[in-house]
C-alpha cells in the first residue's frame, strides 16, 4: 500500500470514528431554546431568556456538567407551532442534544411529535424536550412521549391547586379562556375541579376568546359584569390577561380576578392597587414563598435576581430543571439524549426550598409544589415595583398533586 494511501484510509477512519455526537469533546453542552422573542407575546420569552441567563451562570459558576459549562442558544419561535420545527431542524443540524420551550402548549404538542419522530429516523442524533412550561394535560397524558419530560406541573395539578384556594364565600364565577389547546385544557380542568371540589359554585359564564387577537376587551367585561359573577377565573396569560385586566380596571369592573398566570410579567402592574386583596394566582415560587418556608437560600436567590432585574422570580421549577439535567448527565457521564433520559425517569430532588420534585417515569411529568398567592401589602417582596407583593395562601405540595395519568408510553427498543 503506497503511503498516500495509507494516509487516506487513516484519515477516512478516523472520520468514522468521529461521526457519532461528541460528548466530551465540546468546549460547552448546548442548550437550545426556543420561546416567543418578537410577536404579541415576546415580553414572556425575553423574561425567561432572562431567567435560564441567569440560572446558567449560576450553575456555570458552579462547575457545569463534566467539567463544563453550559452554552444557551435561543431560537425564536414566535409562538407558531411551524416556526418551532423550523427551528428544530436548525438545532439537529447543530447536534445540540438538548431543547428547551416553555411557552404555548400548541408548540409544545408539535415538539413532542416532531422530535419523536427525527429521534426514530436519526438514532445517532438524538435530541431530548425538556418543556418548562407547555402545560396542557394531554401532553403528558394521550401525548406522552418517551423524548418529553414535563418540569411544570400540568394544567390538572395546576386546577387542583386553583379550585382548593377559592374562598369559601365565592359562589359565582366567570370562566374565559384562550380558545386553543392550553386555554382548552384550563377550561375542561377547570370545570372538573369545580365539580369536585366546589359543587357549592355556579359557573355563570364560560367563553373562549381568540387567542392573541383581541384588542379590546370592554365587550368581555360588559358580560362579566352583567352574570353577576363574583370572580373570573381564567388562564388568559401575558397580553391577553393583561389587557383584560386593564379594561376592567378602566371599567370599574368590582370583581375578583381568581387566576392562573397573573404573577408572570405584566400582570401586577396592569391591575395595581387595584388587585390589593382580589387578585391571586397560582404559581411555582415567588420570593415571599422563600420568606413563608424560612428558606435563607431560596430569599437570597431571590434577592440576587432583583438586584437586576424589575420582576420577581417566581420561576423555581427552571432551576430544578437544570438542576435534575445536570445530576443526570453526571451520573452517565455523558451528554447522549437516551442515556439522559433513562437517568431523569423517578429522579428525586429537594428543590431550594426544600420541597420534594420527583420525574415520574410513567409519564414524564414533574410531579412538584404549586403556592396560591393574593395581591397584598403585607409582604417582604413586591412584584414589579408596584409596592404589591404575592402573600401566600395556600401550598400543594407534590404529594398534595399526585394526580393519576393516562399515559401509555412507547419505550424506546
Amino acid at each position: 500500500m503506497s503511503w498516500l494511501r495509507l494516509v487516506c484510509c487513516s484519515v477516512a477512519i478516523l472520520g468514522l470514528l468521529c461521526s457519532g455526537r461528541p460528548v466530551l469533546a465540546e468546549d460547552t453542552i448546548k442548550l437550545a431554546y426556543t420561546d416567543p422573542f418578537s410577536g404579541p407575546f415576546a415580553s414572556g420569552g425575553d423574561e425567561f431568556l432572562k431567567v435560564f441567563q441567569f440560572i446558567i451562570a449560576r450553575k456555570n459558576a458552579a462547575g457545569g456538567a463534566l467539567g463544563q459549562k453550559f452554552e444557551l442558544v435561543p431560537f425564536d419561535d414566535k409562538l407558531q407551532p411551524a416556526e418551532a420545527l423550523i427551528a428544530l431542524k436548525s438545532m439537529t443540524d447543530q447536534n445540540i442534544p438538548f431543547v428547551m420551550h416553555c411557552t404555548g402548549s400548541n408548540v409544545g404538542s408539535a415538539l413532542i411529535d416532531a422530535v419523536s419522530k427525527h429521534n426514530a429516523r436519526n438514532p445517532d442524533n438524538r435530541i431530548l424536550y425538556l418543556n418548562c412550561g407547555a402545560l396542557a394535560t394531554e401532553l403528558t397524558n394521550e401525548q406522552c412521549d418517551f423524548w418529553h419530560f414535563r418540569f411544570a406541573g400540568s394544567v390538572d395539578m395546576r386546577a387542583a391547586a386553583r379550585i382548593k384556594s377559592l374562598p369559601a364565600d365565592l359562589k359565582k364565577v366567570y370562566l374565559l379562556n384562550q380558545d386553543y389547546l392550553f386555554g382548552q385544557s384550563i377550561q375542561h380542568d377547570t370545570k372538573k375541579w369545580l365539580a369536585k371540589l366546589r359543587p357549592d359554585i355556579e359557573i355563570v359564564g364560560d367563553e373562549l376568546m381568540p387567542f392573541g387577537k383581541v384588542q379590546d376587551f370592554s365587550s368581555y367585561v360588559a358580560k362579566i359584569k352583567a352574570s353577576g359573577a363574583q370572580s373570573v377565573v381564567t388562564g388568559n396569560y401575558n397580553r391577553d390577561l393583561n389587557l383584560l385586566i386593564k379594561a376592567s380596571v378602566d371599567a370599574g369592573l368590582d370583581v375578583r380576578f381568581d387566576t392562573y398566570l397573573s404573577h408572570l410579567i405584566g400582570g401586577p402592574t396592569a391591575i395595581g392597587s387595584a388587585g390589593e386583596n382580589r387578585l391571586t394566582s397560582v404559581m411555582e415560587f415567588n420570593g415571599n414563598v422563600a420568606v413563608d418556608q424560612k428558606s435563607a437560600d431560596a430569599e437570597k436567590l431571590a434577592s440576587d435576581w432583583r438586584a437586576n432585574h424589575a420582576t420577581d422570580f417566581s420561576t423555581l421549577n427552571f432551576l430544578t430543571m437544570i438542576d435534575m439535567l445536570t445530576n443526570a448527565i453526571n451520573k452517565v457521564g455523558s451528554t447522549d439524549p437516551l442515556k439522559v433520559a433513562l437517568a431523569l425517569e423517578d429522579m428525586h430532588v429537594k428543590d431550594l426550598v426544600g420541597q420534594d420534585n420527583i420525574m415520574r417515569k410513567e409519564d414524564h411529568q414533574l410531579l412538584m409544589p404549586y403556592y396560591a398567592g393574593v395581591f397584598s401589602k403585607d409582604v417582604k417582596f413586591d412584584s414589579e415595583h408596584t409596592g404589591f407583593g404575592w402573600k401566600n395562601i395556600m401550598t400543594a405540595t407534590a404529594a398534595d398533586l399526585t394526580l393519576p395519568t393516562i399515559c401509555k408510553m412507547k419505550r424506546p427498543e
